[in-house]
């Protein structure tokens, strides 16, 4: 089962994410170019906020009890997944991914351009 920690270094392993506390320090906020992608209360039980597609997050809440709308969140596009070991650990890590994409997807052209450059540069090339 996955930790908060665990949680948070893949959050924070994103390209050009950074954690911030607008919310205060209960709820840590993962951001790519200053828009959200995640957000990780610091109390239990352990969850995880994500941005989804509308279609893929009600199959997701159809198939796992552990994922919820969004809490405080826009339902639609938003689910909360309890980190209660009966949601894999790898598909969790693969919502963060998507979470962050979706984000990505929705920059201005001049941001996502930036974030590309800086990936060629973590990629070595």
């Amino acid at each position: 089962m996955l930790t908060r920690s665990q949680l948070r270094d893949y959050c924070l392993y994103q390209t050009a994410t950074r954690e911030d506390f607008p919310f205060g320090p209960d709820v840590a906020v993962f951001k790519v170019m200053d828009k959200m992608f995640a957000l990780l209360p610091t109390n239990l039980p352990l969850s995880i906020s994500l941005k989804c597609d509308p279609v893929l997050a009600k199959m997701q809440r159809d198939t796992y009890p552990a994922v919820q709308p969004g809490y405080h969140l826009n339902k639609r596009h938003w689910n909360t997944v309890t980190i209660d070991g009966t949601v894999p650990g790898d598909e969790v890590l693969e919502m963060i991914v998507h979470s962050y994409d979706l984000v990505v997807k929705k920059l201005k052209k001049a941001d996502r351009e930036a974030l590309a450059s800086l990936k060629e540069e973590e990629r070595g090339e």
